[in-house]
């Protein structure tokens, strides 16, 4: 509960005679309108008409999955399904066809005539709204059945036709899908039945014996009659969720019938302030401030079944992630989410803490409850500048949180808008709906490190930590260091922390950015002459490098949860500082699972294409050198990174991380995950971060000037090989003229000719100085010189060993040509948007080696399957191993 002052005055006058969302009347409307008229002032801000419920997005996906499911068995499982169907045919064949025919004729009929009188009866009450959306559901199921019905009979495997179809008395296919059972359906489920009893079981009624006529006389088959209801209910759910559902959250007016309705006399209401920007916000109901005719005012919170689905998908998330002790039902009932707050309310009152006092509870409707609580006036410690936040208040806030405790009652979320400073400056604690009753040591010490986060980001770890201690006691205080961590804090304060952080960070920056602008000015007051500035010597460069590391060193500040370990732990030194192991899988061991999981069906995808008998026939000493060069490409990538850094990095560790590659890419398009990858790795070597992307920048930068080079090259000497004279080849002029012309195109056009210029200036900008600083190590320049030219060679060898493994004259075979297909290959890889180029890559290399290297189709196809075997799919589970290695090493 979070008590309010009167901020907004609701106006009756805006929803006297207002009918509910859903077509029903306001609860006590048999009352006079003009009774109550007078009694309410003002305007409530207007609720969005419609909403997009969480439930329903979860019901599309179920009935999504559902659909998968009964696909997946009738492909897998065809003799069950084929079995099931005669089993249901021979004992349904008894059945009288009188019976049968009569029953199906007055399904059809009613099928249809009883949506028709539900529209009726919606729109006599003025619903008509929720005719729309069913209407709207229905024609795009019925678009999905049309589609469904395309793809099953020009595209689906034979089993799955056989289990949906069946031929009927005239010797055709039935329907895969009912054409007009699918779309009632999603028509009766978008309108709403949960609450009609009557007209729902009406409805499956008539759906069933519709069903179940159709299947006896012969015209479906059980998968098809399945098929039809997922379809129907997932297209409903998803026209809901797309298009949102009807509002009907109480309003106001509501709110104060419901108060007479439990003997109050309401006056006026008043709609409290909420904090849009709070992240935890929307899923703590509505709060009002109610006046009445003979007593004191009222605090009402509202809650209604959209404000409770605040946040849902979050809450799976940290369900999921974190272990079932630290987690909270992902989503209470209505009635559970009441008992819980009025549990709660009465538990922190007997347990001599302060806490509005709940009077009152009642239901405002199907989807809506509230709590009226007797009003209690102030500030919420949010609220209160920091130099109002004093040590007696920190004192009595911490002796309600003891209170709370001695009877196991835990908060869980101990923010500065749950704590409230009245007008004399007494402590109250609200919000306790998400706490918990007889709650284990776990969340009770999480609760203190919140608090004590809480009162840290706002007077500091000293004054926060200093306070704790002399109310609770050191002890009580140090077991709480292992749950002071990020994740077991509200999401309100991971937020302010992060916040925080990037501040520190920024000044951290202006720090290293001013101390290099002061080092080159006074090397410029030395010198007097920019050109020797420009030449400076090593030692200059080195002092330099001290400076700015001595200035960053004096700018680095510790994070607020350092500083209160390191309060907490000089008052206990032999406290436990080690982490509680919160998390039950940590995200990025769920991303490295799921890209694992896509990798495998990539994976078998492209050995289901591979034709291995003739692998019988290859030559194995070239598969061998196939492998080998394939092995040695990791070292020669190592060797291209390495030397674009001029920081000393471990080369084993370095091919460990190229190898970690080999799963990346697979994961992910192959120009983003090797350089995210190797930025990552630097990084955790030691080296900067402006610095680590710097170096992979200038290593991708002159890696693409060396393979336009290389490219050209070699397709000049592919076209000038078979020829007496040097000219060169039409492909070749024409590629060049293509290039030239794309290049006049780009500097022609404002547009493009700015957007390019702005990404180029931007890469140079962090990778020349870079450059430069490689430039003055010979042998570092060399080295990545080197493993570019070596790494291009290991993968066109490798490329060159598995043609002729298979049966391509080595002597006649092309080596230009294969490098011709190898690079323009590999940049079309580069720049497809599938991992690792799946599909792009093999058509490409195809084709460029039937054109430049004249190796027929026969053998490029196995040649190519094989190529991408050793350096693509072979290496994804070394390379899953590397990459898991290094996490727990902490270098990735």
């Amino acid at each position: 509960m979070q008590p309010i002052e009167p901020a907004e005055a609701v106006s009756a006058s805006q929803n006297n005679g207002a009918r509910a969302a859903d077509g029903h009347e306001p609860e006590h409307e048999h009352e006079p309108a003009e009774e109550h008229a007078d009694r309410v002032e003002g305007d409530e801000p207007l609720l969005p008409a419609r909403v997009h419920r969480p439930s329903d997005l979860m019901r599309l996906l179920v009935g999504i999955l559902s659909i998968a499911l009964l696909l997946a068995v009738a492909t897998f499982a065809h003799g069950t399904t084929t079995g099931l169907e005669d089993d249901i045919s021979k004992r349904t064949g008894e059945a009288p066809d009188l019976l049968i025919k009569f029953a199906g004729l007055a399904s059809s009929i009613a099928v249809l005539l009883v949506p028709v009188a539900f529209a009726i009866e919606r729109l006599i009450k003025r619903d008509g709204l929720r005719i729309a959306d069913g209407v709207l559901a229905a024609v795009l199921a019925h678009g999905v059945t049309l589609a469904t019905d395309l793809w099953v009979a020009q595209a689906a495997p034979e089993s799955v036709r056989d289990a949906l179809t069946r031929l009927n008395e005239a010797g055709e296919l039935t329907d895969p899908v009912h054409g007009y059972l699918a779309p009632v359906i999603a028509y009766m489920t978008a309108v709403g039945l949960s609450r009609r009893p009557r007209w729902r079981v009406l409805l499956w009624v008539v759906l069933l014996l519709d069903a179940l006529s159709m299947l006896v006389a012969g015209y479906t088959t059980p998968f098809s009659i399945i098929l039809t209801v997922l379809i129907g209910w997932s297209v409903a759910y998803g026209t809901l969720y797309a298009v949102g559902s009807p509002n009907v959250r109480p309003t106001a007016h509501n709110l104060l019938s419901g108060l007479r309705h439990v003997g109050f006399k309401p006056v006026s209401a008043a709609r409290a302030e909420e904090r849009s920007d709070a992240p935890e916000s929307g899923d703590r109901g509505r709060h009002y401030f109610v006046t009445l005719e003979d007593g004191p005012p009222l605090d009402i919170t509202v809650v209604d079944r959209e404000q409770q689905a605040h946040g849902f998908f979050y809450r799976v998330w940290r369900r999921l992630t974190l272990r079932t002790l630290t987690t909270r039902r992902s989503l209470l009932s209505l009635r559970q989410a009441l008992e819980q707050e009025a549990l709660l309310a009465y538990a922190a009152i007997a347990a001599g803490a302060n806490a509005p006092k709940l009077i009152a509870t009642s239901e405002l409707g199907p989807d809506a409850v509230m709590l009226v609580y007797e009003h209690t006036g102030g500030r919420s410690l949010d609220s209160l500048p920091d130099d109002g936040i004093t040590d007696d208040l920190m004192r009595d806030t911490w002796r309600q949180v003891k209170a709370l405790q001695s009877r196991r009652i835990a908060h869980r979320r101990l923010a500065g808008d749950a704590i409230l400073v009245d007008r004399s400056g007494k402590v109250i604690i609200t919000d306790l709906r998400g706490g918990e009753i007889a709650a284990g040591d776990l969340l009770l010490r999480m609760d203190i490190a919140q608090l004590l986060t809480t009162f840290g980001l706002r007077v500091g770890a000293e004054r926060a930590v200093g306070v704790a201690v002399g109310v609770l006691g050191g002890d009580t205080v140090a077991d709480c260091l292992p749950l002071l961590q990020p994740i077991a804090l509200s999401r309100s304060t991971r937020a302010m922390l992060r916040k925080l952080g990037r501040e520190r960070a920024e000044r951290e920056r202006e720090a290293v950015l001013e101390a290099s602008r002061l080092a080159k000015e006074a090397r410029a007051a030395d010198s007097g002459d920019e050109d020797l500035v420009r030449k400076s010597s090593k030692a200059e460069r080195q002092a330099e490098k001290r400076a700015v590391d001595e200035a960053l060193d004096g700018a680095r500040e510790e994070d607020l949860l350092t500083q209160i370990r390191h309060q907490v732990l000089a008052i206990r030194p032999q406290a436990p500082v080690e982490p509680a192991q919160l998390e039950r899988i940590k995200p990025r061991t769920l991303i490295s699972w799921i890209a694992g999981a896509f990798a495998a069906y990539f994976l078998f995808g492209q050995l289901t294409k591979f034709e291995f008998d003739k692998l019988q026939n290859a030559e194995w000493g070239w598969v061998a050198a196939a492998v080998a060069f394939s092995a040695l490409s990791y070292l020669a990538a190592a060797m291209s990174l390495l030397g674009f850094v001029p920081e000393r990095v471990p080369l084993l560790r370095t091919i460990a991380a190229q190898v970690a590659g080999s799963f990346v890419k697979v994961v992910a398009p192959a120009a983003v995950g090797g350089v995210a990858l190797n930025t990552r790795f630097l990084q955790r070597a030691g080296v900067r971060s402006g610095l680590a992307v710097a170096s992979v920048g200038a290593s991708q930068l002159f890696g693409l000037g060396a393979h336009i080079l290389l490219l050209l090259t070699f397709g000049y000497l592919t076209g000038t090989e078979n020829k007496a004279d040097l000219t060169p080849s039409r492909a070749v002029i024409a590629g060049l003229l293509t290039a030239a012309v794309l290049v006049l195109v780009v500097t022609a056009v404002p547009f493009l000719r700015k957007f390019v210029s702005t990404r180029v200036r931007s890469l140079f900008a962090g990778v020349v100085p870079r450059m430069l600083d490689v430039l003055q190590r010979p042998q570092k320049l060399l080295t990545g010189i080197g493993g570019m030219l070596l790494l291009t060679a290991s993968f066109v060898m490798c490329l060159y060993a598995c043609l002729v493994a298979f049966g391509a004259d080595a002597s006649s075979v092309s080596l230009a040509g294969v490098a011709v297909a190898f690079l323009a290959g590999n940049a079309i890889g580069s720049a497809a948007p599938t991992p690792g180029g799946v599909g792009a890559v093999e058509i490409a290399l195809s084709g460029f080696l039937l054109f430049s290297a004249g190796v027929p189709t026969e053998i490029a196809g196995p040649a190519v399957l094989l190529y991408r075997l050793l350096t693509l799919w072979l290496p994804v589970l070394p390379g899953w191993l590397a990459f898991n290695h290094l996490t727990r090493k902490g270098a990735l």
